[in-house]
């Protein structure tokens, strides 16, 4: 859970075959709100989390019932934090990409990978630095990604919390769009297309 002192060191995913538990070493921990459910391409599922190690900090993973699927590189350097806005086909070419701010109180970057079936890693297709979903201490992640009939939309703040933006994914750029200024109430009717 963010913004508290509880970090996980296990992930129970329930799929048709039944449980799985997903142990981590004493190292490692998820560190994020919640999982969330993403549809693979080639069929099934799999749990989107943040794992972060003591040393090398955080990562962007993805865990199917038999274990880790795909993961972007550690960031490199410990107490390093990102926050997910999700996953799906963000640029309509059939694959599927996942979007999260890089250290969002700090280098504030969105970032979208994308997976690929049976390609271990997270490969990074586009980035826009001057963008954050998160300030400390904040038990939650702001924004997320929306569709308002034209397409997926990321919905996030820019760096300073001034503006409301939504980000689009097109042509292996990230086109950015002011919602106007930002506030909590705007950013969750953002997301409910309002």
């Amino acid at each position: 859970m963010l913004g508290d002192a509880v970090e996980w060191g296990a992930l129970r995913l329930d799929g048709p075959q039944g449980p799985a538990l997903i142990r981590l070493p004493q190292h490692r921990v998820f560190e994020d709100i919640a999982p969330r459910v993403i549809a693979l391409p080639e069929g099934g599922w799999a749990a989107l989390v943040v794992e972060s190690d003591l040393a090398k900090g955080a990562r962007l993973a993805l865990y199917t019932p038999k274990g880790l699927h795909a993961a972007t590189p550690f960031i490199g350097q410990s107490h390093r934090w990102l926050a997910p806005l999700g996953g799906g086909d963000l640029d309509g070419d059939g694959a599927l990409e996942l979007a999260y701010v890089d250290r969002p109180h700090l280098v504030k970057t969105l970032r979208v990978v994308r997976y690929l079936p049976g390609d271990p890693q997270l490969r990074e297709v586009a980035a826009q630095p001057g963008l954050s979903n998160h300030r400390i201490g904040w038990s939650f992640i702001a924004g997320g990604l929306r569709d308002c009939g034209a397409g997926p939309e990321m919905v996030l703040a820019d760096g300073g919390f001034d503006r409301l933006v939504a980000a689009r994914l097109q042509g292996g750029a990230i086109a950015l769009r002011d919602l106007g200024p930002w506030s909590l109430d705007a950013s969750e009717l953002a997301l409910r297309c309002r």
